[in-house]
């Protein structure tokens, strides 16, 4: 068997990584919640509020609360993307069972690359329905107000599942790196929601901004929906820019988080 086969996942370990974070009832409860559970609590909500006062708070459709519940998709997909990614990068370790996959003679590469597959098939179903729920709604409770288009439905949901696969990968990568799943997310979070906003306020550093993987996500907001849920100011970039961001660090975090990982002691 060759070097390059051995560096590729064997056609078991993505699914045995699915079937890990499937049987953790925990992680499958925050992350519904995360993801399903968040969409149809604002829904609902804002449907009960216009039953009781239809003059003072308008339908829960149309293409406004589709953008707005599309942006908490992606706030709150991030977070479960930090969870879930942390879980697959240290799980093992945590599980104590790192040593005994090692000693089985499977490829550590392998071991590492069939994390992406196996997490990314756990977490976006989730993302997915969640999103499938958002589409339904905006337009069963629309109530006469503007609907969204097949269009802005595709580009939409491309935008809310890239968001949540680079945050994944992000996250995957990290925890291989520092090996703590709370200290993983704890970072993962703080970049997300809080040094984001910040950075891309200051106008001081320049091009500087675009170098941060969030606002490169930002310019990707389709614009039907772009001043729904854009928060603070808006820093244009080519898509060639965007491009290169998000892949550059989506590398350097899986590539850093592998060779991390496939040198650790067992």
């Amino acid at each position: 068997m060759t070097t390059t086969a051995l560096a590729l996942p064997k056609v078991g370990l993505p699914a045995a990584d699915f079937l890990k974070l499937r049987r953790r009832r925990g992680l499958v409860v925050v992350t519904s919640l995360l993801t399903v559970g968040a969409v149809v609590l604002t829904y609902a909500i804002i449907e009960i509020l216009h039953l009781v006062d239809s003059v003072k708070h308008g339908p829960a459709g149309g293409v406004q609360n589709f953008g707005h519940v599309a942006f908490l998709i992606t706030m709150l997909g991030s977070v479960a993307a930090a969870i879930v990614g942390s879980s697959v990068g240290v799980g093992d370790l945590d599980a104590g069972v790192y040593r005994e996959l090692v000693v089985t003679g499977r490829s550590r590469r392998a071991l590492f690359a069939s994390r992406i597959p196996g997490g990314l098939a756990f977490l976006l179903p989730f993302v997915a329905a969640a999103y499938a729920l958002t589409a339904v709604a905006s337009v069963v409770f629309a109530d006469g107000l503007p609907q969204p288009g097949m269009r802005l439905f595709v580009v939409t949901g491309l935008w809310v599942l890239l968001e949540v696969t680079f945050y994944f990968l992000l996250t995957l990568g990290l925890a291989c790196v520092l090996g703590s799943r709370s200290y993983t997310i704890g970072i993962v979070l703080a970049v997300r929601l809080a040094l984001t906003p910040l950075i891309a306020s200051i106008s001081a550093l320049g091009f500087v901004r675009e170098l941060v993987p969030g606002i490169a996500l930002e310019n990707l907001t389709p614009v039907a929906i772009a001043d729904t849920v854009r928060q603070g100011p808006h820093i244009p970039m080519s898509v060639a820019a965007i491009a290169a961001v998000l892949i550059v660090w989506a590398a350097v975090a899986v590539g850093v988080g592998a060779w991390r990982d496939t040198t650790r002691d067992a």
